[in-house]
């Protein structure tokens, strides 16, 4: 199973201070096609103008991952953290117990694009913690998280591993996840083809019951796969 997101069908607010795209039902959209897949519960891409952000809010019981593909954030937390995570880094927090947060755009003269994935862990009540990182760039494949933050990667406390491939233009992929996973393709920027669908700029594609995955770039590409626990019921 190959299901197309089509990036203009998500859920979609404006604010004016805030442009936002749900994936999946957020606040005051709602889908019943569309509350997550697998583990994911919040895919959103958001667009915050200069001098702009979300306040202090909570969360609890939630794995909290966000990038950044233009400006920065400054971010604040109970947790004492006061950081800055420009484009390109990518920047998680398990809520576990409790935490408060908030998110701006420090810039007057410049917009902030990125995205914010909320994925549910597969342990409830931890301690709350904060970590970012910057990765290679260069490298066509990268381990972003893993359980075990092995290779580098960001630790989540879930059991998947998400990976970011840089495709230039006519290179192919594959990607062959072990039985029952679940597999979530996000793509960043460009354009890419998978058997006979063709996904560009912010498309996600839901991938079930496949044994193997071959993707290529149609253009240069970048692209977050996620594979992902299988569904309980």
């Amino acid at each position: 199973m190959i299901y197309l997101r089509k990036a203009n069908e998500r859920g979609h607010a404006n604010h004016g201070w805030l442009d936002s795209w749900h994936t999946f039902s957020f606040a005051s959209y709602y889908d019943a096609n569309f509350m997550g897949f697998s583990a994911l519960r919040v895919i959103n891409e958001d667009r915050v103008m200069p001098g702009e952000g979300f306040g202090t809010h909570p969360h609890k019981d939630m794995e909290i991952l966000t990038y950044v593909l233009e400006g920065n954030i400054e971010h604040k937390d109970s947790m004492g953290n006061k950081e800055n995570v420009p484009a390109g880094e990518f920047q998680i927090m398990s809520a576990g117990t409790g935490i408060t947060h908030s998110e701006y755009n420090p810039n007057s003269d410049k917009g902030l694009h990125f995205y914010q994935i909320w994925i549910m862990p597969d342990t409830t009540g931890i301690t709350p913690r904060y970590d970012q990182r910057r990765f290679n760039t260069t490298e066509s494949k990268q381990l972003i998280l893993s359980p075990d933050a092995r290779d580098g990667s960001l630790k989540v406390f879930q059991d998947m591993t998400l990976w970011r491939w840089n495709l230039k233009k006519g290179e192919e992929a594959q990607y062959q996840p072990e039985a029952g996973r679940n597999i979530w393709l996000q793509v960043v920027k460009g354009k890419i083809a998978i058997n006979d669908i063709i996904a560009t700029t912010s498309d996600g594609i839901a991938i079930a019951n496949e044994d193997i995955i071959y993707f290529v770039g149609d253009e240069d590409s970048e692209v977050l796969l996620f594979d992902l626990p299988p569904v309980t019921a």
